[in-house]
């Protein structure tokens, strides 16, 4: 009897300690196996990972594309506007072990370095770039991102610029420059229309001077287009070579 209370514990202690060594590591995670404090160099993969109780630790790292808002910047641009600039970074590890080894929480270190750099980049760019050479930007932004991230095991998968907020005042300046702009245009594309038009009146004038008849043509044209008109009243200047003509066919 005391041989089968015996071995019904020695099961049970081994049960036990099989339950307590063994870890599942899902799909999108590495395992980091950490033995009397130093990170094995073999990365566990997706699955169940057998571990030595109390001599062994499991730390779990997640794989998947991390997306992280950086917070609006203030900042001066290099024509002096203020403004307001927030981005996205979407990351992911690349090397489980750097980013837990070399950085202490490596998400905050990447929010961190997101910040500064949106800020050195404002500082750097013009508004009219901030405003409309966004891809420009992004990829400067990626780059300077970057070179940190490498070194703590991060790749980045691209950056955006979100949204650049305006003062008011800049907002309402911009507007009105907006609308000189198109007056500007619609003048111009009046006076381009009136030189073109007296161009033709003047090519015009020019071929009923050399032949008298099409002077005569155009005034016939023109009465049939106001006698199609109703409710119309045409007073006709009589034609002074239709009385010479007239004059010399009656006899004397």
């Amino acid at each position: 009897m005391d041989v089968l209370y015996i071995l019904l514990g020695a099961t049970g202690a081994l049960a036990a300690c099989a339950a307590t060594s063994l870890r599942v590591v899902q799909q999108f995670e590495r395992g980091l196996v950490f033995r009397f404090g130093k990170v094995r160099s073999a990365v566990r993969g997706p699955g169940l990972a057998m571990i030595i109780p109390v001599v062994d630790r499991l730390q779990k790292v997640n794989m998947q594309i991390v997306t992280m808002p950086v917070p609006g910047q203030d900042g001066i641009t290099r024509d002096n506007v203020t403004v307001r600039v927030d981005a996205v970074v979407y990351f992911r590890v690349s090397d489980p072990i750097a980013a837990v080894i070399k950085v202490e929480d490596y998400r905050f270190a990447m929010g961190q370095v997101a910040q500064t750099s949106l800020r050195s980049i404002i500082g750097k760019s013009d508004l009219d770039d901030l405003l409309s050479n966004r891809e420009q930007l992004n990829k400067g932004l990626e780059i300077m991102i970057d070179s940190p991230a490498l070194e703590w095991g991060i790749e980045i998968d691209r950056v955006e610029i979100k949204d650049v907020a305006l003062p008011e005042t800049m907002k309402r300046s911009m507007s009105r420059q907006a609308e000189a702009e198109r007056e500007r245009r619609a003048r111009v594309i009046s006076a381009d229309g009136e030189l073109a038009a007296s161009n033709k009146l003047a090519a015009a004038a020019q071929t009923m001077a050399d032949a008298p008849g099409a002077l005569q043509l155009r005034l016939l044209e023109t009465v049939v287009q106001v006698a199609s008109e109703k409710n119309s009243t045409l007073v006709l200047p009589f034609p002074i070579e239709l009385l010479r003509f007239l004059d010399k066919s009656t006899p004397d």
